[in-house]
């Protein structure tokens, strides 16, 4: 099932635990957001050491109420059992609620909405929609028709709790990247918001994307940003000498899917899995599809650590230099 990204799962314990840098299907964080932390550093080491997720700052409490990263690989046959969205749904639900979390609310809707620029009377797809979080944003803007489309019965049952009765809303239990009867070309634009990682194929979720939307329509996909985001390959590190926070990467250019146990401490063996891609891979299976970038944005944290410590310099810098998100916007070449 494809669905969106939550923050705050095992598997993202570089994103979950200070304040400053980012809590998110994404079970993204619930970037999933699905959640995402703040930048972690060891209390001293020689220069160029690697904190990576063994340290946190010494004023960065643990957030209450969001998930504890765990990392835990599922063997094959659980695998096959738990991925999914519909198994963890009720969580999600609740962790994310009707508007989304923070990082939806501060970063991911605004930019997805100001690539969209939806018009008055306009028709729009939210493809792999989740409980909804983006449909009444749509409708504010002018929107007169929404598509809702996830794989999760569960998660589309909470959305139709929130915007089933609105005339304007269509809500369809549907596999992104399977045969679509809605990809029929009839909406003015589409959104895909935290959801190209939990996909496998982005072939056919592109595909879709493209598929429904009239000639000219514009996309807006936005996602975890692959560059600087990837779970348990991606660090924070501390430069004593120096004095700055910087970004390790473990590996970038090697595809991979990683499971993301959704909840960690608890042995219920319920996991997603998060699909890693360069950005290249991303580009070029967007433009297989028939869908031209035209814009870019690179939102990075909003939340800062507390003023005074002995790293929030060094961690507010970070925080404005490494983007959390990447949101692309594309329009649908014509067909020929």
């Amino acid at each position: 099932m494809y669905a969106r990204s939550p923050i705050g799962l095992s598997g993202w314990p570089d994103l979950v635990s200070s304040p400053a840098c980012f809590p998110f299907r994404i079970p993204f964080l619930p970037l999933m957001l699905r959640g995402m932390s703040q930048p972690r550093h060891r209390k001293s080491g020689p220069k160029g050491s690697a904190g990576g997720d063994a340290g946190r700052p010494p004023h960065a409490a643990r957030p209450q109420g969001r998930p504890q990263p765990a990392a835990v690989r599922p063997n094959k046959s659980e695998a096959r059992r738990e991925v999914g969205w519909d198994p963890v749904a009720a969580w999600y639900d609740k962790l994310v609620g009707e508007t989304g979390s923070d990082y939806h609310r501060q970063l991911i809707i605004p930019a997805a909405m100001r690539l969209l620029d939806i018009r008055s009377g306009e028709s729009v797809a939210d493809v792999c929609c989740g409980q909804g979080v983006l449909v009444g944003r749509l409708l504010d803007a002018g929107a007169a028709r929404v598509l809702g489309v996830d794989a999760s019965p569960r998660l589309i049952d909470a959305a139709g709790g929130r915007h089933g009765r609105d005339p304007r809303v269509r809500l369809l239990v549907a596999d992104a990247c399977g045969p679509a009867a809605w990809a029929d070309a009839s909406h003015d634009a589409a959104a895909c918001l935290m959801a190209v990682h939990d996909v496998a194929d982005i072939g056919r979720l592109f595909s879709n994307i493209a598929g429904c939307l009239k000639p000219g329509g514009r996309a807006v996909v936005v996602m975890m940003h692959p560059c600087f985001r990837i779970p348990r390959q991606s660090h924070w590190g501390w430069d004593a000498d120096q004095k700055i926070q910087f970004r390790r990467l473990d590996c970038y250019a090697t595809p991979q899917a990683i499971a993301i146990t959704t909840h960690p401490g608890k042995a219920t063996g319920e996991h997603t899995e998060f699909h890693h891609r360069p950005l290249a891979d991303v580009i070029a299976a967007m433009g297989a599809a028939g869908l031209a970038i035209t814009a870019c944005e690179e939102p990075c944290s909003h939340r800062r650590s507390q003023a005074g410590g002995p790293f929030s310099k060094a961690e507010h810098r970070a925080a404005q230099e490494f983007p959390l998100f990447i949101a692309l916007g594309a329009v649908r070449l014509p067909v020929t």
